[in-house]
């Protein structure tokens, strides 16, 4: 990355108030500990933990309320459904951490942010119980998002992605599969031994691409057979949701700390799921900004 680079409006598009364009947070907003949702209206139950509001922003999908939690800056950003808005919120959150907007040019001292995904998914082994809690250690993305980036490889873990498209007989009229680790230290932050280190996969849909058949027939309708079998080095492949690849594998290329932690509301192999996920969300989200 040129640090002496000036990024042109057409790149960087900064809103008349000097707020990032999509999220219209301005950079004095940025808190160095972020909690990311899905849901806009779930900010507010997030922000219901916290000491003081200190602002609230909603643009679109993107609703932020920022303040302090145990004294500490903290603010919750919600980033809507599926991996194109985390290519969004990512570089955005970025650029107002580490490019000066005055000027236009990368800042000389890189500013690190520590970013908390908390979400529902759907559990790919029959063993995971709806309502445990599954921390993305790994996060395999069939998205493709990471693949628009140079340094892909340098973050991914290639034997991983190469067996599951040998196993997966993978489609080739599909994004070739990349898989990326959590922050190792931010694993150990937010996971005491009471949540299960997963490898978490992020789809980009959540019918046809998860494997769900309304009138539509599937392409590959054995894939989600093929995913529950494959093991890697013993490591199965325990769940489905739509965010965790990109944000961690942008997260490691722009030098953040990124993880997903997700609350299983459904199990896919046993037809099991739960609308009633509320409570085990409220007390996911009080564990991770306890831990944070």
């Amino acid at each position: 990355m040129d640090t002496h680079q000036v990024i042109p409006p057409s790149e960087l598009m900064i809103n008349p108030d000097g707020s990032i364009f999509h999220l219209h947070l301005r950079p004095e907003q940025l808190t160095d500990r972020i909690v990311l949702v899905g849901d806009p209206s779930r900010v507010n139950m997030v922000a219901s933990y916290f000491d003081t509001r200190d602002f609230e922003v909603q643009s679109r999908e993107f609703h932020t309320i920022g303040g302090t939690y145990k004294g500490k800056p903290v603010m919750c950003l919600s980033h809507g459904i599926g991996p194109d808005n985390i290519d969004i919120v990512i570089n955005e959150l970025d650029a107002l951490a580490n490019i000066d907007f005055a000027t236009r040019e990368v800042k000389p001292e890189h500013r690190t942010l520590t970013m908390v995904r908390i979400g529902t998914s759907g559990a790919l082994q029959p063993d995971i119980m709806v309502g445990s809690s599954v921390l993305a250690e790994k996060a395999i993305g069939f998205d493709g998002v990471l693949n628009y980036y140079s340094g892909r490889n340098s973050v991914a873990d290639l034997g991983f992605e190469k067996a599951l498209v040998e196993h997966t007989d993978w489609n080739p009229l599909w994004a070739k599969p990349y898989v990326v680790n959590a922050d190792e230290e931010l694993v150990n932050q937010i996971d005491h031994g009471d949540m299960i280190r997963g490898n978490t996969i992020s789809a980009v849909g959540f019918y046809g691409p998860q494997g769900r058949k309304l009138r539509l027939a599937l392409a590959n309708p054995e894939l989600n057979q093929k995913i529950e079998e494959f093991e890697y080095h013993g490591r199965r492949i325990t769940n489905y949701e739509m965010e965790s690849a990109p944000l961690q594998g942008l997260g490691r290329l722009l030098g953040h700390r990124a993880m997903t932690v997700c609350s299983i509301i459904a199990n896919r192999m046993r037809h099991d799921a739960t609308p009633n996920y509320k409570t085990a969300m409220q007390d996911l989200v009080a564990t991770v900004l306890e831990r944070l």
